[in-house]
């Protein structure tokens, strides 16, 4: 029992330099290929989705009646009638004109909820109120696209501004879809405030700076390209809301630009339509891949021009 013992503790260090790095090698290996399969798998899913939607957007096109110009420029878009229109032009206003309405709202209550957060709040008020903002996020949208319908409809825009609007409208939809990106632009652009090397606040404070002067001067502009992926990944989250414009903005496409009325956008269009009440093969249920074709690319175009800029302020603070 001695003589194993001993052959046993004389093994044991050798043992453990020997055996200890090749299960740590392994360990690593095993989490790289984790790593590579859950980045891998996101890549498939991505280029499934473009194939799926380029094979119905393709026949979509290949259809006598649909022109690659006309779907483009055109102002008409009735693709369920019988005498068809495919100008996608309507549905593409109604989505910018809404998003945009969305930005206005969202990026001045973000901000300014980020910067209150970074520079401004105690660490007790700031534990209790970015849990409490972010799960505003968590709040389904069809409870949003109800209240801007049933609530703020009529009691805020008709009772409390008197304005005249109808039952379905842009500006209600856009406000709501505001109100629910908020949670997004200011958690992204309060993480990236807080990240600001403390040195930077201290040497404003030390030439004499406010607070206000430290936050405004200071802390946003070398947290610009933070901040802009936040708005952009806002503007995205607008985009692509689907339940509060199909409740409260109404399914009306129009080239109006009076956010009052009723319009439709993009994801409103897909939502009513694929429902299931429209032929597989028609062209109208082909114009659903087409029209999330196009949306695809428009939020591909955000998230580049996004990352472009991110990368190109981030150098300049770096």
């Amino acid at each position: 029992m001695a003589t194993s013992k001993a052959t046993s503790d004389a093994a044991g260090p050798n043992a453990e330099s020997v055996f200890g790095p090749a299960r740590r090698r392994i360990g690593e290996k095993a989490i790289a290929v984790a790593l590579f399969l859950a980045a891998a798998t996101s890549v498939v899913i991505t280029v499934g989705i473009v194939i799926s939607l380029t094979g119905e957007t393709l026949a979509f096109f290949a259809d006598q009646a649909v022109s690659v110009s006309g779907f483009l420029t055109g102002a008409q878009w009735t693709p369920l009638f019988s005498d068809p229109e495919f100008g996608i032009r309507p549905l593409v206003q109604g989505t910018l004109i809404i998003t945009g309405i969305a930005l206005i709202v969202a990026i001045p209550l973000g901000i300014g909820t980020a910067a209150f957060l970074s520079e401004y709040a105690s660490p007790r008020v700031r534990s209790a109120l970015k849990p409490t903002l972010e799960l505003l996020a968590g709040v389904p949208t069809v409870v949003f696209g109800y209240f801007a319908l049933t609530f703020f409809t009529p009691s805020i825009l008709k009772g409390l501004l008197g304005m005249d609007v109808s039952v379905f409208n842009g500006l209600a939809g856009g406000i709501i879809v505001g109100v629910l990106i908020v949670p997004t632009v200011a958690s992204v652009a309060e993480d990236a405030m807080s990240a600001v090397p403390q040195s930077l606040r201290e040497g404003a404070y030390g030439l004499g700076a406010s607070r206000r002067q430290v936050t405004v001067r200071v802390v946003v502009p070398a947290a610009l390209s933070g901040i802009t992926a936040g708005i952009v990944l806002g503007a995205s989250r607008a985009v692509g809301e689907t339940m509060v414009v199909l409740i409260a903005a109404g399914q009306v496409p129009t080239t109006s630009l009076d956010p009052r009325n009723p319009m439709e956008t993009m994801t409103a269009f897909i939502g009513a339509t694929g429902k299931g009440d429209v032929p597989t093969g028609s062209t109208g249920y082909k114009a659903i891949f087409a029209v999330g074709f196009a949306l695809f690319v428009i939020t591909l175009i955000l998230n580049t021009i996004s990352i472009r800029f991110v990368r190109r302020y981030r150098q300049v603070y770096e």
